[in-house]
């Protein structure tokens, strides 16, 4: 409560601290705390709400695993969304209270990459039209690094700009902090195209896959005689589409050229294709 109460304007650093200390002391810490700040942030006295918020990106600093464990569930994100969502408090939440929470979430998408139910909450919130653009966060306000940070983070990959992050991280200078964000920003864009390839090949490989399985099939019929003239249509869709899809599968091995696994995979789909297709051009050609 003290922590939280609305007729201070400024943050009462002390008593965020000891609630940091009184989570991390007790076992059922992150559950009660949590408990108790999703009321505080759905509380209609908007510093109520503001301070609430700012006690949770505290805890999400200070109190480890076990609290981040906790705010990724469901249950806790549902009570955040509620207070997005016209169906609940949305309609009388402030806006400010409202792009606050939106801020949370988003920072979580990029600081816990590997929590799959965070991703599908924002992602929820964003295809029902509550959030409409990814928001832009302050630059004099960095996206907290969890302390410790999770295992499998996009900065554990490249050694030098993980050191240069921690460096100015560790800075009082606003310049530091501002280029620490956009550091941080710049990772992110580059690991969402890196997951944006990774997810077109296997798209494209299993789309193949599938094309060149039905191609088998058809030809096989087609050889016997016993292909309708709805499965002729289709086998000529088919192949339509499977010319289509070469130079995808090219652009994608230029792509992939550093790695060995992908290229790989997409050359023997590239070669399966190829073989699809010949055949098909040789058994119609030959009947």
């Amino acid at each position: 409560d003290e922590a939280t109460d609305p007729s201070t304007c400024e943050e009462n650093w002390g008593c965020i601290q000891r609630f940091c200390e009184q989570v991390n002391a007790d076992a059922e810490g992150p559950l009660l705390a949590l408990r108790l700040l999703a009321h505080k942030i759905q509380s209609p006295q908007e510093e109520e709400a503001l301070h609430a918020l700012t006690v949770l990106e505290t805890c999400v600093n200070n109190c480890g695993d076990r609290f981040h464990s906790e705010m990724a569930k469901f249950r806790f994100l549902n009570e955040l969304i509620k207070v997005l969502s016209p169906k609940y408090y949305g309609i009388w939440s402030s806006e400010k209270v409202k792009s606050r929470v939106t801020e949370v979430i988003f920072s979580w998408t990029v600081w816990f990459p590997q929590e799959v139910k965070i991703q599908d909450a924002y992602q929820m919130l964003k295809k029902q039209g509550i959030v409409k653009e990814d928001p832009k966060l302050p630059e004099d306000k960095i996206l907290p690094p969890p302390s410790p940070r999770p295992q499998n983070s996009i900065f554990d990959t490249d050694e030098e700009k993980s050191k240069l992050l921690a460096r100015l991280l560790k800075s009082s200078h606003p310049e530091d902090l501002r280029a620490a964000n956009r550091l941080i920003q710049s990772v992110v864009r580059e690991e969402q195209e890196k997951s944006a390839q990774v997810s077109r090949r296997v798209s494209t490989i299993r789309e193949v896959s599938e094309n060149v399985r039905r191609m088998d099939e058809l030809l096989e019929s087609y050889r016997r005689h016993e292909l309708s003239p709805a499965d002729q249509e289709s086998l000529r869709a088919l192949s339509q589409r499977c010319e289509k899809l070469r130079p995808l599968l090219f652009r994608l091995a230029s792509e992939a050229l550093a790695d060995e696994e992908a290229l790989a995979e997409i050359l023997q789909a590239s070669d399966e294709l190829s073989r699809a297709l010949g055949q098909c051009r040789q058994v119609v050609a030959g009947q």
